[in-house]
């Protein structure tokens, strides 16, 4: 499955402008970690943009609606069993890199977005590690994300969590740089 064509389906599912800059948040991580790991960036970036595809038309069915799809529109396996993977009420052992790296980066991607959105600067170019963990500790801000999901993932993916908000915060600012030169953002 390309890019394109994942890009393609996922926009017959998603009309939210909000929910598709998540997709593009976790699809930065997940290529980020893709070339880290030496993993297939097609596939790593392919699982990052259609993980919620089910979200904004069957909420209540979430991710379950969203593996049929993916299904019918004829995706890999193991793609399908990493968004299974990724909604802890599935009860889905996540055993390959992809599945771990899916959970690990779905929550904190948004994280670190929302802690751009409240920065003067709104850039992903000034966030510092140590402002994300001092959000992380406020249970007020960005309160729908889940700290627990966002510690166990790194435990789960064996990274560090200060290393792999470090990660990240780099993925998603190489990736705006690139979505601004295509005329997009995570951010605007």
């Amino acid at each position: 499955m390309t890019r394109e064509k994942a890009l393609a389906i996922l926009k017959k599912y998603v009309e939210s402008e909000s929910l598709m800059k998540h997709a593009l948040a976790v699809e930065a991580g997940m290529l980020g970690y893709a070339k880290k790991l030496n993993e297939n960036v097609d596939k790593w970036s392919v699982t990052g943009l259609v993980h919620d595809i089910d979200f904004e038309k069957y909420p209540d069915e979430h991710p379950y609606k969203g593996l049929e799809i993916l299904k019918e529109e004829g995706f890999e396996e193991d793609i399908i069993y990493a968004v299974k993977g990724h909604a802890n009420y599935t009860d889905t052992e996540r055993k390959s890199n992809l599945d771990k790296a899916l959970y690990s980066v779905d929550e904190l991607a948004s994280f670190i977005v929302a802690c751009v959105l409240v920065r003067p600067s709104r850039s992903f170019d000034d966030l510092e590690v140590k402002s994300v963990k001092k959000k992380l500790k406020d249970k007020a801000f960005a309160r729908a994300i889940s700290r627990e999901d966002i510690t166990r993932g790194a435990e789960e993916f064996g990274i560090d969590l200060t290393e792999h908000i470090e990660n990240m915060i780099g993925f998603l600012r190489d990736r705006e740089k690139e979505l601004k030169e295509m005329g997009l953002s995570l951010i605007d």
